[in-house]
């Protein structure tokens, strides 16, 4: 899908949510997005392979993994052109241009080929995105199928909080609502779904009491 073909409708709303917030973005998610960094340092990526993210946003995630795994070259996809100037700047300050390239798409129903030259990668990951978009569904069919042989989805998300108090539950789902972020309570199902169909292996985890969920799919050759 081209820039001029994106969904307007939700484009123009991830921009408009993030025009300002881009600035403090990492700043303060940092407080509650928990679990990101482990599932960066569970990528297991191979040398010289290749690694797609799905909803890079600023590029928080993808610059902290392209340190960790230097002999890897990585992609970020966003809807929000806001969010990929940051991505971009944040990029070009850690002197990772050469290995990281961004661009702007829809991450329900994009070509790999045409954004970024390739097929396929070895890994692909999806952090607190799912939670973000219309139709999620598909970004886990789309992500699935722009993985190599042997490759692996690696998610991770708001859980339901399940373990947690109710009332903490209830002030979390108010306060990720004024940022249009609503957790996907059949996110489990999907996944175990995706991966049966596909004769994936299927591995998942709660965190911090449900809090969050961290899942990896891996495909068999």
């Amino acid at each position: 899908m081209s820039t001029s073909e994106l969904p307007a409708s939700h484009a123009e709303l991830m921009d408009g949510v993030y025009r300002w917030q881009r600035h403090i973005y990492d700043l303060t998610r940092k407080y509650y997005l928990l679990g990101r960094d482990r599932l960066i340092s569970g990528l297991d990526v191979p040398i010289g392979g290749t690694v797609l993210e799905l909803g890079c946003g600023t590029g928080r995630n993808i610059t902290l993994a392209a340190r960790h795994y230097p002999d890897a070259r990585f992609f970020g996809l966003d809807i929000s052109a806001e969010m990929l100037e940051t991505a971009g700047v944040a990029i070009a300050r850690d002197g990772l241009t050469d290995r990281v390239v961004l661009a702007r798409g829809d991450a329900t129903d994009f070509c790999a080929r045409a954004l970024f030259g390739r097929d396929s990668f070895d890994r692909v990951f999806v952090s607190y995105s799912l939670s973000m978009i219309p139709g999620w569904e598909k970004t886990v069919s789309e992500a699935l199928a722009a993985l190599s042989p042997n490759g692996s989805l690696h998610i991770v998300d708001f859980g339901q909080q399940e373990s947690l108090p109710r009332w903490f539950r209830s002030l979390l789902r108010g306060w990720l609502k004024k940022f249009h972020v609503t957790p996907r309570e059949s996110l489990r199902e999907v996944l175990e779904s995706e991966a049966e169909r596909t004769g994936a292996t299927f591995h998942f985890r709660t965190l911090y009491r449900g809090y969050a969920w961290l899942a990896v799919i891996k495909l068999r050759a």
